[in-house]
Formats: C-alpha cells, sequence, structure tokens
C-alpha cells in the first residue's frame, strides 16, 4: 500500500500551510478522520511521529531537536506535559524557560511538524508522580486518577489554564496541535467510564475543538478499560508485534464510537533505564525489529509515534519511580536508547529509521537536511573543596509533637531533616510505623548509624544506643515519586506515620525543609565551614573554559548525590549505576569562569570530576545496604 504514503508526502505541503499558519479553504473541519485514514483538509495523511517533551529539553535546543526529528523523516510530534513544573505550588503558574510550551509548539510549526498532545493530567512518562503536582497530596479527600471531586476540581482548573496558552495553537486555529490525549493508558489503571467521560467532557469544554484520543496497551484488558466512548481509541506496541496489536485493536473496536484509522501510539525504540539495573540499548537485531515494524506500518497505511524519538533529562528532581516488590527510581538521564541520544546526537537507530522512511518515499522526494551537529567539549580536572555540612545551612525548624510529610510543610522535593532529642538512655531497634519514603540516613550526635532503604525488601530497622540528650537525626530523601501502578494515591514523601525506638514513640520533632533550590546561598549562610566524611557535605568549586559546549560530568569515586553547574540542577549521580555520567547542556556553560557545587550524601574516594565527549554505563555494587528485620 505504498500509495497511501505516497498520499502522505504530497499531503505534506498541506501540512506545512497548516503549520506555518496559512488561511486554508475549507477551514471548518482542517483535520478529522474516517474508519481508514487521517484526513487534512479531506486527503488522507499518515502520521510518521516521536515523542519528545519540551520541559526534559533547555529551550535554547528545541529548534535543534525538532529540526534532527524532521530530517530523521518524522513529519510530527507527540508531547507530554508535566502539570507539576507549570503550577509547583497551588494556583502559582510558570511558563518561562522549559515551561514555555506554547513556544516549543510554535517552533514546531515552524520546523514543518504536526503535533500530538499528551497534556494527561496524568502522564506517567517516568516524570515524579505522572506529572500530578506535590500539592495535591494535601488538599482534604483527595484522590487522584479518579471520579472524586477535588480531584476533577483541580484537573479542571489545569485543563482552563493551559487552554489559555495552547488552544491558539490547535489545527482549528492553524495551529499545528492535531489531536489531544485524554488521560494516559488508563485502562492499565483502571475502568471508571464516568471518571474518564468527565474528563473528556471536559477538554471539550474548554475548547480543544480537535479529535481526541486515547492511548493504552495493546491488550483487550487495557482496552476494555481505556476506552472512552466518542473519543478516538489507540494502543502501544513494538517488539515485532505491530501486525498483532493492530488486529486486536480492529477487531475489539468494530463498529465502535472509538474505531478509526490506526496509531501505534507508542511504539517502544527501547526502554527506560533504573537506578541499579543495567542500561537499556538496542542491538543489530533490534535494529531489524524496528526497521521491519515501521515498514510495515508505513506500507500499510497506519500511523506511529516513536517512544522516545529523544528522551532528554530528568533534570533536578523531575524523575519517577516505579514499584514492583521493592522502590526502583529512574535514573536522571532520560536517554531511552532512543534515535536522539540524551545529548541530541544521532544513533545508529536514527539513521536505520531514517532508511527505512526513505526507503518509503515517492520518487523525487528528499527529507530536510540535517542541523549542524552540536559541539562537544572536554573538561579537564575539577578540584572538588569540601565547604560546608549539609547540617551547617539548616533553616528555622517546624516543631511538631510527630513527625509530618513532607507536603505538609509546603515542600514537594528534596530532602527533609527530622530532629529530636533523646528524653533517655535507651537501646534497641528504630523502626518506622509506615515504610521509608525513600531513603533515610540515621544519625546520632551527627555519626551515622545506619539507614531505611525502600529499594530493598521491607520491613528495615536500624539498630541504636542513646543516652539522654543525644540528637537523633532522620535525614530523608525524596527518590521520586511512583509514576505508574496501585500505589499512585499515596505519593506523601518525608516521614508518614510515627518513629519508635526500642518500641517506644520518639517525639518532640523539629523539622527542617530543604528543597535545595539554592544550594549556593545555603553555602553562603553555613553556620560553620566544617565538615565531616560522616555527614552530608557540600563540596564547591570553579572552573574556566574558553569553548562553550555540551559534555558528561564524570564522577568516578563519588559515591550518591546532586550536581549544580552554575545554579543548574543535572540530576542525581549514584555509583550502583547504570548512569555513570552528568549531561551537562552546553547552553547552561559560559565563557570564563563557571561554578559547579555538589552535594555528596556518602563519603568518597574522589577529589575532582571532569567532563567527557563519551558517556559510558556501568552497574556497581551498592556500597550501603540497609538493615533488614523478618518478619
Amino acid at each position: 500500500m505504498k500509495s497511501v504514503f505516497a498520499l502522505t508526502i504530497c499531503t505534506l505541503f498541506s501540512i506545512l500551510e497548516v503549520v506555518k499558519g496559512v488561511t486554508i479553504a475549507n477551514k471548518s473541519i482542517p483535520f478529522t478522520y474516517n474508519e481508514t485514514n487521517f484526513l487534512l483538509h479531506g486527503k488522507p495523511v499518515q502520521i510518521l511521529a516521536g515523542q519528545m517533551d519540551p520541559q526534559r529539553i533547555p529551550q535554547q535546543y528545541w529548534r535543534d531537536r525538532l529540526q534532527k526529528v524532521r530530517a530523521m523523516g518524522l513529519n510530527s510530534i507527540s508531547s507530554y506535559i508535566f502539570w507539576d513544573l507549570l503550577e509547583p505550588k497551588e494556583g502559582n503558574w510558570d511558563f518561562s524557560g522549559m515551561n514555555n510550551v506554547a513556544q516549543y509548539f510554535k517552533i514546531a510549526q515552524e520546523e514543518g511538524l504536526m503535533v500530538l498532545l499528551r497534556p494527561g493530567s496524568y502522564i506517567c512518562g517516568e516524570h515524579t508522580w505522572g506529572g500530578f503536582p506535590a500539592w495535591l497530596s494535601e488538599v482534604p479527600g483527595m484522590v487522584v486518577r479518579s471520579n472524586n471531586e477535588p480531584f476533577l476540581n483541580a484537573t479542571k482548573s489545569y485543563i482552563t489554564r493551559l487552554a489559555k496558552e495552547l488552544k491558539p495553537l490547535l489545527v482549528t486555529n492553524g495551529g499545528p496541535i492535531i489531536l489531544v490525549q485524554v488521560e494516559n493508558e488508563y485502562g492499565s489503571y483502571g475502568s471508571d467510564k464516568q471518571y474518564t467521560s468527565t474528563l473528556r467532557d471536559m477538554w471539550k469544554e474548554a475548547g480543544f475543538d480537535v479529535p481526541l484520543y486515547t492511548t493504552d496497551g495493546d491488550g483487550i484488558s487495557y482496552l476494555k478499560g481505556g476506552v472512552i466512548e466518542n473519543v478516538l481509541a489507540e494502543t502501544d506496541g513494538g517488539g515485532g508485534n505491530v501486525e498483532g496489536a493492530f488486529a486486536t485493536r480492529q477487531n475489539y473496536l468494530a463498529n465502535t464510537s472509538s474505531s478509526g484509522p490506526f496509531i501505534d501510539a507508542e511504539y517502544y525504540t527501547t526502554w527506560l533505564d533504573l537506578w541499579g539495573s543495567p542500561h537499556q540499548t538496542t542491538d543489530a537485531n533490534g535494529a531489524k525489529t524496528v526497521m521491519g515494524d515501521l515498514d510495515w506500518l508505513i506500507k500499510n497505511g497506519s500511523s506511529f509515534s516513536l517512544y522516545m524519538v529523544h528522551g532528554g533529562t530528568n533534570f533536578g528532581f523531575s524523575a519517577g519511580a516505579d514499584w514492583s516488590t521493592v522502590l526502583t527510581p529512574v535514573t536522571s538521564s532520560y536517554d531511552y536508547g532512543a534515535p536522539l541520544d540524551e545529548s541530541g546526537q544521532p544513533t545508529d537507530l536514527f539513521y536505520d529509521i531514517q532508511k527505512t522512511i526513505k526507503a518509503n518515499l515517492p520518487a523525487g522526494e528528499k527529507l530536510p537536511k540535517m542541523p549542524k551537529a552540536t559541539t562537544m567539549i572536554s573538561i579537564a580536572n575539577i578540584t572538588m573543596k569540601p565547604v560546608a555540612s549539609l547540617f551547617d545551612t539548616l533553616p528555622k525548624p517546624v516543631i511538631k509533637q510527630q513527625p509530618v510529610n513532607m507536603e505538609s510543610l509546603g515542600q514537594s522535593n528534596g530532602f527533609t531533616l527530622y530532629r529530636t532529642t533523646s528524653q533517655m538512655a535507651a537501646s534497641g531497634m528504630l523502626k518506622l510505623s509506615d515504610y521509608p519514603r525513600d531513603r533515610i540516613l540515621v544519625y546520632v550526635n551527627g555519626k551515622r548509624q545506619g539507614l531505611f532503604d525502600s529499594t530493598f525488601p521491607l520491613p528495615q530497622a536500624v539498630n541504636l544506643t542513646v543516652s539522654k540528650g543525644d540528637s537523633i537525626d532522620l535525614l530523608v530523601e525524596n527518590m521520586g515519586r511512583i509514576n505508574y501502578g496501585p500505589r499512585i494515591p499515596d505519593q506523601r514523601k518525608g516521614i508518614v506515620g510515627n518513629v519508635t525506638l526500642n518500641e517506644k514513640m520518639l517525639e518532640h520533632w523539629s523539622i527542617y525543609t530543604l528543597p535545595l533550590d539554592n544550594p549556593s546561598t545555603m553555602i553562603k549562610a553555613a553556620k560553620s565551614s566544617n565538615h565531616s566524611s560522616d555527614v552530608p557535605t557540600f563540596y564547591q568549586a570553579s572552573f574556566n573554559l574558553h569553548t562553550i559546549g555540551d559534555t558528561f560530568l564524570s564522577t568516578p569515586g563519588w559515591t550518591k548525590g546532586m550536581v549544580w553547574v552554575n545554579g543548574n540542577n543535572l540530576g542525581r549521580y549514584w555509583m550502583i549505576g547504570p548512569q555513570q555520567q552528568l549531561y551537562v547542556p552546553g547552553c547552561w556553560l559560559k565563557k570564563g569562569t563557571n561554578e559547579i557545587i555538589i552535594l555528596e550524601l556518602e563519603q568518597v574516594n574522589a577529589t575532582t570530576v571532569s567532563g567527557i565527549t563519551t558517556r559510558s554505563w556501568a552497574n556497581r555494587p551498592n556500597p550501603s545496604v540497609p538493615q533488614i528485620v523478618s518478619n
């Protein structure tokens, strides 16, 4: 059915007219579909898309990445929107920088790309809490992803505010947005049709007058839960089973209001990376499978969206987590083994996919040229100097009789320190009434005694011996809110519940919020320059550059912590891998003097870091194994 793809390419001129905002004669219904085809101004068009999320990419690089997507042969992008980054505090909206999603889609227009908008409000995407803002946890009666009035009210507010930004960019207004997804893979989670139909109506009422669609797994059970009446239903797939996914969907949806042309809405190019697990990549055999699947989809007249075409980075604290039997946090890198790697460089898979698309082009058609490659630079060893203990940078505490969760303190991310003074001499097991959320370093008088860690089997406890008047500190690290599965509703962090020592409840807590928004300011305000290898320590250095470019920050010998360069939070490093370097965008560097700050949580066997041009992946043993207590 190559003739269908020929129609697609011929129709691309019409796409560019819409994208560039030229007035179109048939403006009333610029994009729609029938049972077998998407129709752009009445002409069949295939959607050849790739997932790329603006809030994972520095805005200075948006055009470069979008140009590369076009050069690979795609005519569309799919993009998640992360609600939590747009509204970090209830009612306080931020559409600047990497959150300027409207500008991202305008650039997509200019580069000749249609847009499949995936705004959630739940998006999963290995993003913390699937995109939900942390403050939802503190709304009375809140149950996310349900037909729950507080949740629906908050969601409506989000949709209404997003509409102000994005309605001008709908295809019905001459923009590039042709489809809007309702929720995300809900059939993997539930089957409440009242909830999903309410969401459908919210998007329509907010003025999103383009076709709506759902995405679910490629099994009947997923479709049963996720399909919404009068909303186009699509499925995920990959790995050599696109024909099966196509047949399953077509048979299940036949003669329903959700049937229509097929999009493999998440064709998995590879998979995500989790801390402590092997790096995911595509070998030569895997690449052949991808090429065969995409070739079949194109020749069959179907559409697809590569997940991911470019993954980008989970900067700062934005990475999420999964849970099987233990917590499995997502790495800061969202490289995903994608055709464009984390730094935006084309991989072998990029050229394999480009070759497949080229082979299906009509005679005489050519793909756009690749933009100029991004400069990669090396940075010689930077000697890091310890400058302050984290415990010497504490803000004014909140005083509570019992511990309270992070969100109730107005905090979303980072660390929270819980401190109490022992009222008597005691020896025994320090225990939590709830599971650790997520990693808790335990100190007595500033000396580390052990840890709780939800990446290990539960329950856990730490043996302590204290005297009257001893200071007991519990430093809690939020490793990312769970973004998938049944644990989603309760993603409070910090300490939830009580803490006991030798079966006696500890009370009278001083609680310190440490979101680490500005570590440079924290260091300057430190009460002392004393530091100890036994407690989390800030290291600082400056380095000079004559040439600007991207690099990967290499941290051999460092154990676990966070890195900031010129005030930008690069994310987490952790020696257990598979990620062994942190991506540093060149747009965040400058000629002359640059600042780097590291918060190291453990002991280190290094004093330097460096910038390298080619990254590596590896797994190493975890040096911190908590004490496991049997049932």
